[in-house]
């Protein structure tokens, strides 16, 4: 890796697309690693922190920015611009956490038109608009034209836009993967690592939660699904799937060190699927089969029943990345 910029020190970047800003704070919360990353590069472009102008990465040779972390879904045409650019100014572009990997919580919009989010944003009862506004992408003032990003009939993926060098899972990732990564690219830049193929997962592990997690698994068929509150005491030791509790440790990639089971709490999916999972909605289905203790039909149905909201619970994290996408809604 070389710095094609003025400067000796490597560049380093971090750009917020459509996401909640945890992975902002999950970079801040390293501690003390985080003097290691100003030591070692020179934070030319990160909103959140510091103040920086669009114009001046523009200004930027192509490929002087050495590491660019980018977090968030492609939502709207700013966003898509920005990954375009980061992209043209990045030698290595790294999606950085579960939105821009895999779509995450905003990704979950694409099962609806863009109308109907609208519509739940602007006419329902928790916002006052009686004359029924929406966005207007421009309008003019007496300044001139002002104008906002066009929103997207769905969310995409960073890799569904620009090439991606790395991909670093997690809402948001954990700290020490966060470390361990940016001690590896420190290590890289002076000669002494070397980084993994492009196209890698790094800051996560290589097998599945349920390999982490401490809890016994019996093999148990189990005769009903439940929401967590609803059970009046939790086994510590015994699988929180074979309690009845749908949990999505056997379709999601391990490195969180399985901290929601540990806590009595059922993984949610927030690192993605596993290394040999094509569709983590569809992994789920398989696992949710194999426990249920029944062969008929209907009371099979009575059973999947327990599960609320297959949809949300099979693809809260991955949506936009699976084999579903979006539903027919959102793109017709």
């Amino acid at each position: 890796m070389s710095d094609n910029g003025t400067n000796s020190k490597p560049k380093f970047a971090m750009y917020w697309a459509a996401s909640c800003g945890g992975c902002e704070i999950a970079v801040l919360n390293i501690g003390e690693k985080i003097l290691d990353v100003d030591a070692n590069f020179d934070v030319v472009f990160w909103p959140v922190a510091m103040d920086a102008k669009v114009k001046d990465v523009e200004a930027m040779p192509d490929k002087s920015i050495t590491l660019t972390l980018f977090n968030g879904g492609i939502r709207n045409e700013e966003n898509a611009h920005m990954a375009k650019l980061l992209r043209q100014k990045s030698q290595i572009l790294v999606a950085f956490g579960s939105c821009a990997s895999e779509g995450c919580i905003p990704g979950m919009a694409n099962f609806s038109s863009t109308e109907q989010i609208f519509a739940a944003a602007y006419d329902t009862v928790s916002t006052e608009n009686p004359d029924g506004l929406r966005p207007q992408y421009s309008y003019e003032m007496p300044e001139g034209t002002i104008t906002i990003p066009t929103f997207n009939p769905v969310l995409k993926t960073l890799d569904q836009v620009v090439d991606v060098d790395y991909y670093m899972p997690g809402c948001p990732p954990e700290s020490h993967q966060i470390t361990a990564v940016i001690e590896l690219v420190i290590k890289a830049l002076h000669g002494e690592a070397e980084l993994p193929p492009p196209g890698s997962v790094i800051g996560a592990g290589h097998s599945t939660v349920c390999d982490e997690c401490k809890r016994t698994r019996n093999v148990k068929k189990i005769t009903h699904f439940r929401r967590i509150h609803e059970v009046a005491e939790i086994d510590p030791d015994l699988c929180l799937l074979e309690q009845g509790i749908l949990c999505n440790g056997p379709a999601t990639r391990s490195g969180c060190g399985a901290l929601c089971p540990g806590v009595n709490a059922a993984c949610v999916g927030c690192y993605g699927p596993a290394a040999d999972v094509v569709d983590f909605g569809a992994r789920m289905m398989t696992a949710v089969a194999s426990v249920i203790d029944s062969r008929d039909p209907d009371e099979i149905d009575k059973i999947l029943d327990g599960i609320v909201d297959p949809a949300g619970s099979f693809y809260r994290f991955s949506l936009p990345h699976s084999l579903l996408h979006a539903a027919k809604t959102a793109v017709s």
